[in-house]
């Protein structure tokens, strides 16, 4: 096998580089040493939030692409972010707020800030997901209130996301991303704003090309990265319609799929 040119590798956490139990392999670390001695960037990719992220790997001086690319760091520098319109949060917190007033929806909503994200319900269910991806997390009589920058809205739909909440939000997806993330999650962002955008301006910063990325994922936030690397892999676990974008493919999130392609690409 030819060992391509890699400079700049990408990864989803969930289903994608984390385990199934949503632990970080051991053998993460010493694959990280290699890449550092190799000079190749590697970059979280995720819906998480940038502390999330952070917190995760340790503090480790790192590109990370986190709240689904609307927010990217190269180590303590900022490439990028994009915020959304106040009335527009405003006004999509209202109807979501309605929508499980009226039940048409089993849902609690985050509001992700720059600083924090922002709930309002503590429903105990509700606030254990939530903390799963959110390490900088404010219980707030109001999310609208935090003068913050907001990046995204999510919406945790328990009865699932892609069935009721991206149905709801129809009219909503004409303007802005509506991004199906996991099973359970919606999230909602400017239009034009994903993790593949995200990776194109780690590229430009890094003086990297499409054919010198590796980027790896799962599910159907992870497309437009998949589209923005050469070298693209969808996860043996991942859905078919991401595992028809990719070129290729690596096993499971269960079988260390991420840290055994890398260490192939390596040779």
């Amino acid at each position: 096998m030819t060992i391509p040119d890699i400079r700049l590798i990408a990864a989803d956490m969930d289903g994608t580089l984390l385990r199934p139990d949503g632990a970080l392999p051991d053998e993460f670390w010493p694959l990280l040493d290699r890449l550092r001695e190799r000079g190749i960037a590697f970059a979280p990719a995720s819906g998480r939030q940038l502390a999330t992220l952070q917190h995760t790997f340790g503090g480790a001086d790192l590109d990370y692409i986190a709240e689904n690319g609307t927010y990217v760091v190269r180590g303590a520098d900022e490439v990028s972010h994009d915020a959304l319109a106040p009335a527009f949060v405003a006004s999509l917190v209202a109807r979501l707020r309605s929508l499980v007033a009226d039940g048409a929806l089993r849902a609690g909503v985050v509001v992700c800030g720059k600083r924090s994200a922002y709930i309002e319900g503590t429903d105990a269910a509700f606030v254990a997901e939530v903390e799963k991806y959110y390490r900088a997390l404010r219980v707030v009589p109001d999310v609208l209130e935090p003068d913050d920058r907001v990046l995204k809205v999510a919406i945790y739909d328990f009865d699932g996301g892609e069935r009721n909440t991206a149905p709801a939000l129809a009219d909503v997806a004409e303007t802005h991303q509506v991004v199906v993330s996991g099973e359970h999650w919606i999230d909602v962002m400017n239009r034009g704003v994903n993790k593949g955008v995200a990776l194109r301006a780690l590229q430009r910063r890094l003086g990297v090309s499409p054919a010198q990325t590796a980027a790896f994922g799962d599910f159907f936030n992870d497309v437009e990265m998949l589209q923005a690397a050469e070298w693209s892999y969808a996860m043996a676990n991942a859905h078919p319609d991401v595992a028809a974008v990719a070129r290729h493919r690596a096993p499971s999130n269960a079988d260390l799929g991420v840290i055994r392609t890398i260490e192939s690409l390596l040779g």
